[in-house]
């Protein structure tokens, strides 16, 4: 029996292989099928969602917690355009992320045809490298650059563009995948770190603002030293929360929320603001960096600059190596006293909500209960919208990887298919989605997704039937606002037919056993709870307040 010649979409699969993919997420269509095939004799398991969207997000938060290029696949047009949402946050928020669609024929791209589009021009710019495979012998070279632009530092998507003749062109036996190889980062030169060392011994209020690239360079332990030793305070952005455990006492939480708040009058009294694994894209310079303070700058990679951001120093290289020379050659012995006092009034503030049992829940109360149920290394995937300012201010996290949030590219629709991908990746660990209700419905499709691979999570939706965030904003700006309100679907009827559990939340006290008895079900659970976004403006004229205080 003669053996069926291996065709450009089995070189592919070999060399997705090679590249160490487990999953694929993603839609069949016609123009994929050769790869489809290919994938029937393969190892990696493909992820058939419910929409391109969905799978998207999947790949950008398995790249997010593995370190490792998430995969994604669509069909042409319509399916490879319904990619890009996800695609652009995986780029815009560091994740690695491998795209890969069909494509009409070589035959047909300089005429009209049926679902053509550029696509290649279309991701370039959302990705590091946009490719289209022209010719058989060109695919093992394109997939490992490929996965070597989207994992390299800072990570982010790429996208391969695989037309339908190509895919199904024969290729020579000697054509084998190319060789997988990581790229350790530099050290950085001596003279940084001295100029780093002398800066931090002699400032007198610094500070350090931990940024994503502190997690992807899993430098989480060396900074809390490093914090302890130099007794520096230490904030984090909203993508590197747990960067160092919140009840560290040198821990100042997280900034971001569009409101100044605790920590953006930290940085305002700063003298020296030491940014370690920073991303101007998280939180603009221009938000926090409006004093004369200097700057340092500690990353794998050199600093984006702009008239808010010019680092005196630029200490480029490994981050934990980098920050463990510093820390032995500076030296600092006077602790931290007026930032040590802010940071009690932060957390009696916080801890004031523990006992409120006013209905509907207040976000504050609804996050303490979460975090009651949630053990230290067990993984939240937040939404966009109102609720992630209020993850991002009162879900407080032990260790990196335990709160995802978008905050680069930002994007509503995340959390569930987010929420799919982290309990694939860690099947052990209880994975909470917390959403709100417009966010939810963007992706809800997903659930059918959850059902059928049995990632039996748990979905908590702030149910205040608006755009929360944007109403908020307006009755910031304008003192009323308009064209936000809408109604919902019945969510516990919603997750039934699903196939879920779903549980309505009818009075404040019964959320905390409610999320217990949800994380003992064998299948996905949604949790319809009535928030009460009062709370919104309330915070921002708290807040208004707090900085004439400060």
């Amino acid at each position: 029996m003669k053996t069926k010649q291996r065709n450009t979409a089995d070189l592919l699969v070999e060399c997705l292989e090679e590249e160490g993919v487990h999953y694929i997420f993603g839609i069949p269509g016609e123009e994929n099928l050769a790869i489809m095939e290919a994938l029937k004799r393969s190892k990696i398991e493909f992820i058939t969602v419910r929409h391109e969207q969905g799978a998207a997000f999947m790949a950008d938060v398995y790249g997010r917690l593995t370190g490792k290029a998430g995969v994604c696949m669509a069909t042409l047009g319509p399916g490879a355009t319904n990619l890009i949402t996800g695609v652009a946050d995986a780029d815009c928020d560091g994740a690695p992320l491998v795209a890969i669609s069909g494509q009409v024929g070589t035959d047909k791209m300089h005429i009209t045809a049926h679902q053509y589009l550029d696509l290649r021009s279309m991701f370039e710019p959302i990705t590091r490298r946009a490719y289209t495979v022209v010719r058989p012998d060109t695919m093992a070279e394109i997939t490992r650059l490929a996965f070597k632009y989207a994992e390299r530092e800072k990570p982010g998507a790429t996208f391969i563009d695989l037309p339908v003749n190509i895919s199904k062109m024969p290729v020579d036996d000697d054509e084998r995948p190319l060789q997988r190889k990581t790229i350790q980062p530099e050290t950085a030169l001596e003279a940084q770190i001295e100029a780093a060392a002398s800066m931090i011994s002699y400032a007198k209020n610094p500070v350090i603002l931990a940024g994503s690239s502190v997690i992807r360079s899993h430098a989480t332990e060396m900074l809390t030293k490093f914090a302890e030793k130099l007794k520096l305070p230490v904030i984090n952005t909203m993508m590197a929360k747990g960067a160092i455990p919140f009840d560290n006492p040198y821990s100042m939480w997280t900034v971001g929320i569009p409101m100044d708040d605790y920590q953006t009058k930290m940085l305002e009294k700063a003298s020296l603001v030491i940014a370690i694994g920073y991303d101007i894209i998280e939180y603009a310079p221009a938000k926090w960096h409006m004093s004369n303070a200097d700057i340092i700058h500690i990353d794998t990679m050199p600093a984006d600059i702009n008239k808010n951001y010019q680092p005196e120093v630029e200490v480029v290289g490994n981050i934990p190596d980098a920050l463990e020379r510093i820390m032995n050659k500076a030296a600092r012995l006077q602790e931290p006293v007026p930032f040590l006092n802010l940071r009690k009034q932060m957390v009696e503030e916080h801890e004031s909500y523990a006992q409120d049992l006013s209905y509907p829940v207040k976000p504050q109360k609804a996050l303490i209960d979460c975090r009651r149920v949630m053990d230290k290394d067990d993984i939240v995937i937040s939404d966009v919208g109102a609720n992630k300012v209020w993850v991002a201010r009162h879900y407080n996290c032990y260790k990196p990887n335990t709160c995802i949030i978008s905050n680069g590219f930002a994007t509503m629709g995340l959390a569930v298919p987010g929420a799919i991908a982290a309990k694939l990746v860690h099947p052990d660990k209880k994975v909470l989605a917390i959403t709100g209700d417009a966010g939810f419905m963007m992706n809800c499709q997903e659930f059918e997704t959850a059902h059928r691979l049995g990632t039996n999570f748990v979905t908590l939706i702030f149910n205040d039937r608006s755009y929360g965030l944007i109403k908020w904003k307006q009755d910031m700006q304008y003192g009323h606002h308009e064209y936000v309100d809408f109604t919902n679907p019945d969510f516990v009827k919603f997750a039934e037919s699903m196939g879920a559990i779903g549980y309505r939340i009818e009075k404040a006290e019964d959320l905390l056993p409610t999320l217990i008895k949800s994380f003992k079900q064998d299948k996905p659970v949604i949790i319809d709870c009535p928030i009460d976004y009062s709370e919104n403006m309330k915070l921002t004229h708290h807040l208004e307040e707090l900085m004439k205080e400060l």
